[in-house]
């Protein structure tokens, strides 16, 4: 019988290594995964390479990660935002790497690691300091950059409702980076608010299908959704 319920955040987290690429769901606090990111901070890996949207919030979720010395490097699209003082300090002071990706870009370079592709061809950032070492080619009189695909050894989303095969829904925007980072990691760990019997999802409504899904975390459900 398939059932990939886990006890715990902490027993979810617990074999993530020092040393590993983590993509972490969220735009903003709508859709972050906060219960399995509390959790990976009590289990302490460091040197953690982290792909996300932001780089945090205040003082909650990937900031909290950024603020325990997990994490050797940050990739993502918007890391300063009025409430990213946690990763200006740290970035300030040397103690981060920063690698900064057009969000379209972030978004499509996940889409091919999940999709199995060798990279694509992009005019974003061409002519450009991000364009800087990487290999550029013109098509159709238009000059393009080739950019590759990003993966990870762990992917930690956050979702509406799932059943026990992974078989998972998003809340409105929290869905955003969820379904892509899913495919694109080797272990996907889910985060889901409730837990239903399985059949009770419509399969034309399932947007995570479980086969890219490999553990579901059940946590209570906010009183106040993040996501609108």
């Amino acid at each position: 019988m398939i059932d990939k319920n886990v006890a715990s955040a902490d027993a979810a987290v617990a074999d993530i290594p020092d040393g590993a690429t983590i993509m972490v769901g969220g735009f903003g606090p709508a859709g972050q995964p906060c219960a399995l990111l509390d959790a990976l901070i009590r289990h302490r890996p460091r040197e953690l390479t982290l792909i996300s949207n932001n780089a945090g919030n205040g003082d909650f979720g990937l900031a909290a990660l950024l603020k325990a010395g997990c994490v050797r490097k940050v990739v993502c699209s918007f890391p300063r935002q009025s409430d990213s003082w946690v990763f200006d300090d740290l970035y300030r002071r040397g103690e981060l790497e920063l690698e900064l990706i057009p969000q379209g870009n972030l978004a499509a370079r996940i889409q091919a690691g999940g999709a199995g592709l060798g990279g694509f061809y992009t005019p974003t950032g061409y002519g450009t300091k991000l364009a800087e070492g990487k290999e550029t080619r013109e098509i159709d009189g238009r000059q393009y950059v080739f950019e590759l695909p990003l993966k990870a050894d762990f992917a930690l989303i956050k979702a509406e409702k799932g059943d026990r095969w992974g078989n998972l829904l998003y809340y409105k925007t929290g869905r955003n980076f969820g379904p892509i980072m899913a495919m694109a990691a080797h272990c996907t760990i889910a985060e889901i608010n409730q837990l239903v019997p399985l059949g009770e999802l419509d399969p034309e409504t399932v947007i995570t299908p479980g086969i890219f899904v490999q553990r579901l975390v059940t946590t209570p459900a906010s009183a106040v959704q993040l996501s609108a």
